[in-house]
């Protein structure tokens, strides 16, 4: 009787050995796992469409989350300028290059990154519509290797709207936007609904590239009370040329984030895309340490909107700037 009972203490007492080895096996794993991510030099694949304000401070604020995480990095940085082809070639060499994850900062740049791999990482920034881009299936839903943030709070349109209909005199909008981008047509179609229920109308001119861009706005002189430029990458890129008609013929104009404002648009509910990208980088974080997947990462989208206006803009489109727009808006100089 005594026999089997110090047996059974024997194998107890073996079976908690082989527990407790394991757990301190997994630990050490784990704790090995994070210094080789501190040690380590992550290759990051920056894939941007085109070159302006906004896209440019998301990568910048994509940069800062990876510097403040302490985490060793070496970029790959490349612009497509806008054209579509580059930025599929773009995507197809970091793939090649087997980048350990890829920044895709504007829509085309994600869309183009994910048709290339379904294995490598992919963060997106500055990304309007991820679901009907068809970059994830929902907000809360992403792809197995890519999530990210849109720079799309689903507040700034129909605020904008808002304002337009109910603090200034116009009854038409002009909106000149990019068709073949499905970032700007979503927006687009996001202001239309909007102004369901208001008296006013849009009045649309396209693009296909940023040369087009003042010939479109001037098409729109006599016809828009106002001009209202989204965060269409092909338009904002050659802001310079909107804002050049509006002063001329005294149009105001409203646009789709802060960095327009500053450019000389004359008001806009939003955002700095510093932070869009900024957030963007924590998920990189989360994915490069191995803490998270993507697929484990719902899409972020900026919550801190803003109503901003340019006092300078208003002056040189015709704006008198009324006193109840002080108690809600900061103002720029």
């Amino acid at each position: 009787m005594k026999k089997q009972t110090w047996k059974s203490l024997t194998i107890s007492l073996l079976v908690m050995i082989v527990v407790l080895a394991g757990c301190g096996k997994s630990s050490e794993e784990s704790s090995g796992d994070n210094k080789a991510a501190k040690g380590k030099i992550f290759k990051i694949g920056i894939n941007q469409y085109v070159e302006h304000p906004s896209l440019d401070e998301a990568t910048v604020g994509f940069k800062e989350a990876i510097k403040e995480n302490g985490l060793k990095v070496d970029y790959d940085e490349q612009n497509a300028q806008g054209d579509t082809n580059s930025v599929q070639t773009m995507a197809k060499k970091m793939v090649s290059e087997n980048v350990d994850l890829i920044f895709a900062n504007a829509t085309p740049s994600a869309q183009a990154s994910l048709n290339a791999t379904s294995d490598i990482p992919i963060i997106f920034a500055s990304v309007a519509d991820p679901v009907g881009a068809k970059l994830v299936k929902s907000m809360d839903h992403t792809g197995p290797n890519i999530t990210g943030t849109t720079h799309t709070n689903p507040h700034a349109i129909p605020k904008t709207v808002a304002f337009i209909d109910e603090q200034t005199d116009a009854k038409t909008v002009g909106l000149i936007y990019n068709k073949g981008e499905i970032n700007a047509v979503s927006q687009v179609n996001s202001v239309k609904a909007a102004m369901k229920g208001t008296d006013l109308l849009p009045v649309e001119a396209t693009v296909t590239t940023s040369a087009e861009v003042k010939q479109a706005a001037q098409s729109l002189v006599g016809r828009a009370d106002v001009f209202y430029i989204v965060t269409d990458n092909t338009v904002v890129s050659a802001l310079e040329s909107v804002i050049g008609v509006a002063r001329n013929k005294n149009i105001p104009l409203f646009v789709g984030e802060l960095d327009s404002v500053k450019r000389g648009g004359f008001a806009a509910y939003g955002f700095d895309f510093r932070e869009v990208g900024y957030e963007a980088g924590k998920m990189a974080v989360k994915v490069l340490k191995g803490e998270k997947k993507p697929s484990e990462l719902p899409v972020q989208y900026p919550k801190d909107l803003r109503l901003v206006i340019n006092k300078k803009a208003a002056k040189e489109m015709g704006v008198k700037i009324k006193p109840e727009w002080e108690k809600e808006a900061d103002f720029i100089k």
